[in-house]
């Protein structure tokens, strides 16, 4: 009996380890849908999604969302190990940051959302491979067309850029200038209390500060 126990175990620990693979691999082809679109759309919510390419996306996007959420994006391999140990050594520990775009990709995908609590660290042990394992099977290119199509952008169910884009400046996403999509990538990450069509002193100040970031940031990795 103990012996068919740990014959399970070792299966189950299987499919945990090969079911991100499996899903990575077809992402490549396949726009995903994150977990929170997953779960509004089995609860009867709006998901207003609609896939673009990132050859569709204004340029201004990409280099504001790494600007204001991982500078490093074409340098590391998914995890900016720099940052995540001067994290841990904060006393306010995973809440206060350190997700790479990878890494966020990887808890829209594979995991829950929600940074309070013991589970923050927990979630965070988590991403760390997954990050790493879809960096290693994704450019940098697609990395980032993901991240641009499984985001929340806005208060009702808007899911990636394009949703986003015509929510709040009615027009689509490549159309997006520097300061619009800064504006956009302001709200992040949390699109509810923040409004990118009608911008607070606080979304207008951060975005004017990813604007002027945004100019020299590095996406050379985007081709």
């Amino acid at each position: 009996m103990i012996s068919r126990l740990l014959r399970r175990t070792r299966l189950v620990i299987a499919i945990l380890v090969a079911a991100p693979v499996i899903f990575a691999l077809v992402y490549t082809v396949v726009t995903p849908v994150s977990t929170l679109m997953a779960w509004r759309k089995l609860t009867g919510e709006r998901v207003d999604r609609v896939a673009v390419s990132l050859a569709d996306v204004s340029r201004a996007v990409p280099r504001a969302l790494i600007a204001s959420e991982d500078a490093r994006f074409c340098e590391h391999w998914g995890v900016d190990w720099r940052e995540l140990q001067a994290v841990m050594q904060d006393e306010d520990g995973p809440s206060r940051g350190a997700s790479t775009l990878s890494m966020q990709v990887a808890r829209n995908l594979f995991l829950w959302q929600g940074d309070s609590g013991p589970t923050a660290y927990l979630r965070k042990g988590l991403e760390i491979p997954l990050a790493l394992v879809i960096d290693l099977i994704w450019s940098k290119r697609r990395m980032m067309e993901v991240y641009l199509n499984i985001a929340e952008w806005g208060p009702n169910g808007e899911f990636g850029i394009e949703a986003g884009s015509r929510r709040a400046f009615n027009k689509p996403a490549a159309r997006l200038s520097p300061a619009e999509a800064a504006l956009l990538v302001s709200v992040l990450p949390n699109p509810i209390e923040r409004d990118a069509r009608q911008p607070g002193p606080g979304v207008r100040r951060k975005a004017a500060i990813i604007t002027r970031r945004a100019a020299v940031a590095t996406a050379d990795c985007l081709g």
